[in-house]
């Protein structure tokens, strides 16, 4: 037993029991020894009490405990009732299942049947009669009904302890888990399935209907217990039969599977992955659902995921990994759709973040790929008139490029020329500004080379933009050049300033716009570095859209191609 477990049944039980007894004993002893002025020899009475009063008493017992044991369940049923109406109806099934009470419940029964039978078995009116006295019978009851009703608020505290949303939530993983894991050995693989399947179905309900009520912390633990799900199955997984990674029969007619076609289910076979695959689907349904009204399901569900994907890495899970990468395209892309800016800027961070935690692996391969739909998803956004979206793609890979860099990574030639392509020409005064922000994450990253001394870098950045008309690149300096504060003036989730430079950084700032030749002098009031020979400029004419198939998650797309295992970093 846990030490948090521990301290809860102590909280729920035993100091409400103890207290209760207590006080209980404590009235009774003193009345008492008022009553017979001090003398305990009375106390016999409790073993062995008048024959008609405790006749009278353990007839009235029964009817007690049936009463009390009346209250307790019209209670229970009302609260059950109204916990499930508002989450989900699996809480009356776990309700009903808990041993405990059974267990509270069958000792009321217990009692009362006790009392009756005792009340029944006696024989006699008095001391001096001749007949049958249950003298120890009526010990006994006179001991359960007093536990009856002492557990009583005991038992009302543990109902409302497991009626708590965040325990349902912890039960109903637990339950799942335990169902994969052959825990209940006479359910067969379908029946394992459906119960599975079930389980994340429910938390992911709980999830919804929270959301339908403003109840946010209980949103967030379902987020967290459909992750906490899936981290926990990756080390089931590899003693599962192969029976139990097909999309067959009733698990076919899942609502996350009918729909698709046959080549994907067979892909998804093949992959052993149809659970992550529900997990995330649902993942996919409490993010579009928390679009532009719950931002804070849709950072968590990011985290969460770039947590699943790095768990993934760790036990080498290619497939998993992979189907990760989709549906953070898939975020993207009902983020745009929905024009939420806010919850862009957010997912895009953890999508880097993740983008630099596989930088190691395959020479930066994965990081190259996330950093090509980084791009796409810009340039749809451009297009989508969402210029704040570009701008944040931009800076995100302008740190990506710095990451891969100082790291040294043999992806840091490759990532440059994508981060080169995100601009585009401009088509109107929204796209401008956008293209704005693409510039400035450009030009930052060129004085990151030179303040780690390598001009040729930074050179190519600047043939980059040779083309560009002078007064806009004079503009971009002097707005670099004015932010003196690395922390935004507003609070946000990453708290940093896109455009702040620390002062070694501004020097090299001057050192790079020295190469435009004709250019105007800066508004600073620093001076400005002498004008040197610029390097070769071949402006780069504007791109094409890039056309990038497979990188979101469609009933139809995951049969593209068969995965690798990911290799282990040295």
């Amino acid at each position: 037993m846990s030490v948090p477990h521990q301290a809860r049944a102590w909280r729920i039980w035993l100091l409400p029991f103890l207290i209760l007894l207590g006080a209980s004993l404590l009235v009774f002893l003193f009345g008492f020894w008022i009553d017979s002025t001090g003398e305990l020899a009375h106390l016999k009475l409790l073993y062995h009490p008048n024959p008609e009063a405790a006749a009278n008493t353990i007839s009235n017992a029964g009817e007690v405990v049936a009463a009390v044991l009346a209250i307790a369940i019209t209670v229970v049923a009302i609260i059950v009732e109204l916990a499930s109406n508002r989450y989900t109806h699996r809480i009356t099934e776990l309700f009903v299942g808990e041993p405990i009470n059974f267990a509270v419940m069958g000792f009321f029964v217990v009692t009362a049947l006790q009392a009756v039978f005792v009340a029944i078995t006696f024989d006699g009116s008095g001391e001096t009669a001749s007949g049958f006295v249950p003298y120890f019978g009526i010990t006994i009851s006179m001991v359960m009904l007093a536990l009856c009703l002492l557990i009583l608020l005991p038992y009302f505290a543990f109902v409302f302890s497991f009626l708590n949303p965040i325990q349902i939530v912890h039960r109903m993983r637990l339950h799942a888990i335990d169902t994969i894991r052959r825990r209940r050995r006479r359910m067969s693989v379908e029946q394992r399935q459906a119960e599975a399947s079930r389980g994340v179905e429910q938390l992911a309900d709980v999830g919804l209907n929270a959301m339908e009520h403003k109840d946010k912390g209980v949103s967030m633990a379902s987020v967290d217990a459909l992750r906490a799900m899936i981290i926990d199955y990756q080390s089931v997984r590899r003693d599962l039969s192969a029976d139990w990674f097909r999309i067959e029969g009733e698990l076919s007619h899942n609502p996350d599977f009918v729909s698709m076609s046959q080549d994907v289910l067979r892909a998804v076979t093949d992959r052993q992955i149809w659970f992550e695959m529900k997990i995330l689907r649902k993942y996919q349904t409490l993010y579009n659902e928390a679009l532009n009204r719950m931002r804070d399901i849709n950072y968590l569900i990011a985290i969460n995921t770039r947590h699943i994907a790095n768990a993934a890495i760790d036990v080498g899970n290619r497939q998993l990994y992979e189907l990760v990468v989709k549906f953070f395209n898939t975020y993207l892309r009902s983020t745009i759709n929905a024009r939420d800016v806010r919850t862009a800027y957010n997912v895009l961070n953890q999508y880097r973040l993740l983008a630099e935690s596989v930088l190691d692996l395959e020479d930066g391969a994965l990081a190259i790929d996330i950093a090509r739909h980084f791009q796409y998803y810009g340039l749809v956004s451009f297009h989508a008139k969402l210029p704040f979206i570009l701008e944040t793609v931009a800076y995100d890979l302008c740190a990506l490029n710095e990451y891969a860099f100082d790291r040294g990574s043999p992806a840091a030639p490759e990532l440059l020329r994508i981060f080169l392509e995100v601009d585009k020409e401009s088509e109107g005064e929204v796209q401008e500004q956008s293209l704005r922000g693409v510039r400035k994450a450009q030009v930052k990253l060129a004085t990151h080379y030179l303040l780690k001394g390598n001009r040729e870098l930074a050179e190519e950045v600047f043939r980059d933009m040779a083309g560009e008309r002078r007064e806009r690149m004079a503009s971009i300096r002097d707005e670099l050049l004015s932010v003196k504060s690395a922390e935004f003036w507003e609070i946000s989730d990453r708290g940093v300033n896109f455009d702040y430079l620390p002062p070694p950084q501004k020097d090299k700032l001057r050192q790079f716009f020295s190469w435009f030749p004709d250019l105007p002098a800066p508004r600073s009031s620093l001076p400005a570095r002498k004008s040197v020979a610029p390097p070769e400029a071949t402006p780069k004419p504007p791109g094409a859209l890039p056309a990038v198939p497979g990188v979101g998650v469609d009933d139809r797309s995951l049969s593209a191609h068969k995965p690798q295992p990911i290799p282990r970093s040295k």
